[in-house]
């Protein structure tokens, strides 16, 4: 007869779990030097199990966490030899094509944690770093052709070895940033972070025991799949399809099965991969879908490894979704969020009261930074935008919020940012801009000017839905566009949405405009008293609430 477990022991666990993660986000936001992790919150942190699954998920950016149990897998193939992974290593990887997903600037940091000689867990964290080489500052350029111009490479190798860290790897990583001082700080809060972690499960191990630890950790997982099995019993079966022009004119499509057991989602029907930076590994394309079916069978519920066993992404090798080494990757975060907004479109197609309207749907990462006039300093600012979400079928769509695939994250506070860089930021509010009228309107968007305080300040932007606007469900209005304007000093205003090292001078203004989502349902069953509201509070003008709400036609005739 094999050992019994308790069910409230087990459950105390998995809880211990998802606390000891959530302070190691707590430690790494309250020790790194840039403001892209303590403010915004551009990062992430997690523990797997000792194989590499999701076991515990702590705050952040759900794209970034999505990422951790890929890159501990990896790590566990390359290290396979005995002796290769000991107590105290801490690994580090940024590499999209060795377990790093993302992009060369989002730097994951991994550390096994043993319990009497055995493997017993990972805790592990990922946040982007300000710079790391490459051809431009910030590393992130639209006119990269290949990885190896977006900056250092760092494929999955040991930084500490037995609690030791090796300086030589160090003073690499210091040789090849602009910003070095800013590189090492946010190095060692992410050390830190994995530490807090280790400390953590090894208490939880053994107050109750590594067999009950690693018990607890594989019913979570179990329990994970059949939240999601059960979810998935409740979706409508079938096999929709998708075809969507991006802004750049390039078709992208989808396809996705729903059975009672699977959720297949095919995307080998798409481009090849792009010669730019506008591509995604395979495992972000995951990640990407991962989250879109997250959100459409149990968002409320836990996630974990086990969450996703009925997902299964199909790709196909050199396309955008799945390119061949060593394609550039600096922008694949607006193809995460494009893809996971074609899926869910494709989605609300066929369930519209479940889902809601196309939001702003764009990172609308934004970098800029020069010399800072009072200390002569290189800044850089690197941060996403707020912007507007889609009405939904119970309720007008939240204004000003980041994506939801964009996690927790938060906007760098105007007085952080005038402290830190060499910008005055003259206005910040939502913006007037029209567009997402609806039974239920699309939230607004946002408009932020910042004022260069000197010469020679550079910009760099890649916004998606500038074109392709937010889509509306059920009768409901497109939103408006993502877009960046340039205050020249002679007056004259250049419209972008992408660029790359765009030279911007003292006095000249960088306005940022984000889209207010999309509409759901037709405007004219919208109740009076709401566009009247409206009005009033100066989310609509008088002329759109006539030409979308009917209002004087519809006040006349009451």
């Amino acid at each position: 007869m094999g050992q019994q477990y308790d069910p409230i022991t087990t459950e105390i666990i998995q809880n211990s779990l998802q606390a000891a993660a959530d302070e190691m986000f707590a430690a790494l936001r309250h020790t790194a030097m840039s403001a892209i992790i303590y403010e915004v919150l551009d990062m992430g942190t997690g523990i797997t199990d000792r194989n590499g699954e999701m076991a515990g998920s702590g705050a952040g950016i759900p794209a970034f966490v999505g990422v951790l149990d890929k890159t501990v897998k990896q790590i566990l193939v390359k290290f396979n030899n005995p002796g290769d992974i000991e107590p105290g290593d801490i690994f580090v990887t940024n590499d999209p094509y060795s377990g790093g997903v993302t992009h060369l600037n989002d730097v994951v940091l991994v550390m096994p944690v043993f319990a009497d000689g055995e493997l017993l867990a990972w805790t592990a964290n990922i946040a982007h770093w300000n710079d790391v080489g490459g051809m431009v500052p910030g590393s992130m350029s639209t006119d990269a052709k290949e990885i190896f111009q977006e900056g250092m490479i760092l494929a999955g190798i040991k930084l500490f070895s037995r609690g030791q860290p090796i300086r030589s790897v160090f003073d690499i990583l210091t040789a090849n940033c602009r910003m070095p001082d800013f590189l090492t700080g946010d190095l060692w809060a992410g050390v830190a972070s994995v530490r807090v972690g280790e400390r953590r499960l090894l208490e939880i191990a053994n107050k109750y025991g590594k067999d009950v630890f690693l018990h607890a950790v594989e019913e979570y997982m179990d329990y994970g799949e059949r939240v999601s099995l059960a979810a998935l019993k409740r979706l409508p079966k079938g096999t929709y399809s998708l075809v969507e022009e991006q802004d750049t004119g390039a078709p992208w499509k989808v396809t996705v099965e729903i059975r009672d057991d699977q959720f297949i989602v095919d995307l080998r029907d798409n481009p090849d991969q792009d010669k730019g930076p506008f591509n995604m590994s395979r495992d972000e394309a995951v990640v990407s879908c991962q989250i879109a079916f997250k959100g459409v069978t149990s968002p409320e519920r836990v996630a974990n490894g086990g969450t996703f066993r009925p997902l299964k992404v199909l790709t196909r090798h050199g396309s955008i979704f799945d390119p061949i080494y060593p394609a550039a990757m600096g922008i694949y975060y607006e193809l995460t969020i494009r893809l996971e907004d074609l899926i869910v479109r494709c989605l609300a197609q066929q369930m519209p009261e479940r889902l809601p309207a196309g939001g702003f749907a764009s990172v609308c990462g934004t970098l800029f930074g020069g010399i800072h006039p009072d200390t002569g300093r290189t800044y850089a600012v690197i941060e996403p935008e707020l912007g507007g979400w889609g009405g939904s079928p119970q309720a007008d769509g939240n204004p000003g919020q980041f994506s939801a695939l964009h996690g927790e994250t938060y906007n760098c506070p105007a007085e952080v940012a005038e402290a830190r860089y060499g910008v005055t930021v003259d206005y910040l509010s939502f913006h007037d801009e029209e567009g997402g009228a609806g039974l239920h309107r699309g939230g607004k968007g946002v408009r932020i000017d910042y004022r260069m305080k000197s010469d020679n300040a550079w910009l760099t932007v890649a916004y998606t839905r500038s074109r392709i606007l937010p889509w509306p469900l059920n009768g409901g209005c497109e939103g408006s566009p993502n877009h960046v304007e340039i205050v020249r000093a002679d007056g004259t205003i250049e419209n972008h949405a992408v660029v790359s090292g765009l030279t911007v001078n003292c006095d000249e203004i960088i306005r940022i405009k984000t889209a207010t989502g999309a509409g759901w349902g037709d405007p004219m069953q919208r109740p009076l008293n709401l566009v009247k509201e409206d009005l009033k509070n100066g989310y609509i003008t008088e002329e759109q609430a006539n030409r979308y709400y009917g209002l004087d036609e519809r006040s006349q005739s009451e």
